[in-house]
């Protein structure tokens, strides 16, 4: 990879997403206040595109596929009104798909291009707060490999870094905790209140989220990479993912930001909510931001950020 490949623009941060429940669409959050606010970072710091690693898009064998559909189909999402989201313009990039592919391509991948698309909350979710004026910056929607090998996936965030020089924001949409068996549902069934903590988080839960931060914020470099994979066989991931899919973009996430010259870059710790007593919701930001404010700042209260804003 040549000087050239990058580009003369400093690298934007990437940063993984913790998407959590389909309920942080109705409901604005302390993690859709932090969302807003990268939204809001991402335009004052001349972020041109967007690049979202997908939890819920899995594809099969060794493939790799990438949203090139101008006019997706938005998927429907549970106990939502329809009209909060089925308007919101994701405004796909077919221009960035091709590019993205190009790239993927030349890395070894095997890799398509989806131009008949459904988006998923994982990506319109984040993107409607990221962006409350009702339309997305140019994005597309990269989906992870089923066999959910962490090597593979760091290769492919570390084949598309170059894209960081180039005003392009990549972004992980997963969760640092995301164990759909071993939530507490009566909330958000009885109550429809996703976020009602009727008891203390388990043990478990806390265990493995504590370690995810510790590895983002004491590492960077090649050692973010080590890290981030080497918490697939942490004693406490089987029950933090009782499937690998939502931690997976967290693993795309640190090949892009894992570069050896990546080495003494800082990473910072997000937003975070628990919801089901045993989701926990952490927002990561991996670099800083070219122009202060260097760190997406945290919302001391959802007030704080007016809706629409």
């Amino acid at each position: 990879m040549t000087r050239e490949d990058y580009g003369s623009e400093p690298p934007m941060p990437c940063f993984f997403f913790s998407h959590g429940t389909t309920a942080n669409i109705m409901k604005k959050t302390p993690v859709a206040a932090y969302w807003e606010e990268v939204g809001r970072q991402a335009l004052a710091q001349g972020v041109e595109r967007i690049v979202v690693f997908s939890a819920h898009w899995e594809t099969l064998n060794d493939e790799i596929r990438i949203s090139a559909d101008p006019h997706p189909k938005k998927q429907p999402v549970p106990w939502a009104d329809p009209t909060v989201y089925k308007y919101f313009d994701s405004n796909v990039d077919v221009n960035l798909a091709g590019e993205v592919h190009d790239i993927l391509k030349g890395a070894g991948f095997d890799v398509k291009l989806e131009k008949d698309f459904e988006e998923v909350h994982d990506s319109f979710m984040v993107l409607k707060w990221m962006f409350p004026g009702g339309k997305s910056l140019p994005h597309v929607v990269v989906s992870h490999n089923a066999r959910c090998d962490p090597g593979f996936h760091l290769r492919m965030g570390e084949a598309l870094r170059p894209l960081r020089f180039r005003k392009t924001l990549l972004l992980g949409s997963g969760g640092g905790v995301h164990n759909l068996y071993r939530n507490n549902w009566p909330q958000i069934v009885f109550r429809r209140d996703s976020a009602a903590q009727g008891r203390p988080p388990e043990q478990w839960a806390i265990d493995f989220s504590e370690g995810l931060t510790s590895v983002v914020v004491q590492n960077s470099g090649p050692g973010l990479r080590r890290g981030i994979s080497r918490l697939m066989s942490h004693p406490q991931f089987r029950n933090a993912h009782g499937t690998d899919e939502h931690y997976i973009p967290a693993v795309v996430v640190a090949g892009a930001a894992g570069h050896q010259d990546d080495t003494g870059t800082k990473n910072y710790v997000g937003a975070e909510a628990w919801e089901l007593v045993n989701l926990r919701n952490m927002q990561y930001q991996f670099g800083d931001w070219p122009k202060a404010p260097h760190v997406t700042p945290i919302r001391n209260s959802i007030r704080d950020i007016k809706v629409g804003a």
